[in-house]
């Protein structure tokens, strides 16, 4: 088969891009936090294909977006402008959970914003693809080409498996975060507990109240001073309660 061949070349582009999404796959099972998890697509979506001289992951935030990873200064300004007008391919994209790809002079009608900012930055094609999980994270995933026609039916393809890779990270490092918190947060209640605990032995020592009753003064003394019962109850702990007159 020569060539030059397009069955040759497809072939030739699907495999470099399993190659890419295996690289991709093994970086981000490293990654546990979402903003690197974010520049590591990006980054490998720009060096993995062809035509892509800048990617950047857009998200909304209600009705309004936000650029949360780029792999150039210059898409911060072009999408920017986007979201100053309300509107533009990346937003569409997103809203609309459907691929948008435009050059840039058919883009001048449509979102003058966007294709000024563009042309500027010496853009001249564009490919939008929704990056969407659930209503948790919605979003695109944009490319940006110095060429006329530089995305194709086969590059809409292409980027649609990566947008797969990239929602699996996403999904991991979000579930990573939340457990985090949880932990953290289970962490601080035990914490509380024991000082608490630690407390409620304070007043029975001092007082002979039973564990019911020093646990209802300390809760007592929490709500007359206006402050939670685990600070009250850290000061009965280091003697530093002082009852308020």
């Amino acid at each position: 088969m020569p060539d030059d061949d397009p069955g040759s070349y497809e072939v030739k582009r699907l495999d470099e891009v399993a190659g890419n999404l295996a690289e991709l796959a093994d970086i981000l099972a490293g990654e546990e936090d979402l903003d690197p998890v974010l520049q590591r697509s990006v980054d490998q979506v720009a060096s993995g294909v062809p035509g892509a001289d800048m990617v950047s992951v857009s998200v909304l935030r209600g009705d309004a977006g936000e650029t949360v990873a780029a792999s150039d200064r210059r898409v911060w300004n072009i999408d920017q402008d986007q979201y100053a007008a309300g509107d533009g391919p990346c937003l569409e994209a997103a809203r609309t959970s459907e691929a948008v790809r435009t050059g840039i002079a058919e883009a001048e009608q449509r979102w003058p914003a966007f294709a000024r900012s563009a042309r500027a930055a010496g853009i001249n094609s564009y490919l939008s693809c929704p990056l969407i999980i659930n209503d948790d994270f919605v979003g695109s995933l944009n490319l940006y080409s110095e060429q006329p026609h530089g995305f194709a039916d086969f590059d809409v393809a292409l980027l649609r498996l990566y947008i797969t890779a990239a929602c699996a990270a996403i999904t991991n490092a979000r579930l990573y975060a939340r457990a985090r918190d949880l932990a953290g947060q289970m962490g601080q209640a035990m914490d509380s507990r024991a000082v608490i605990d630690q407390a409620i032995g304070v007043i029975i020592a001092r007082t002979g109240m039973t564990p019911e009753q020093a646990f209802a003064e300390l809760s007592r003394r929490s709500q007359n001073a206006n402050v939670k019962l685990r600070e009250i109850a850290a000061q009965v702990v280091t003697g530093h309660y002082r009852s308020p007159a």
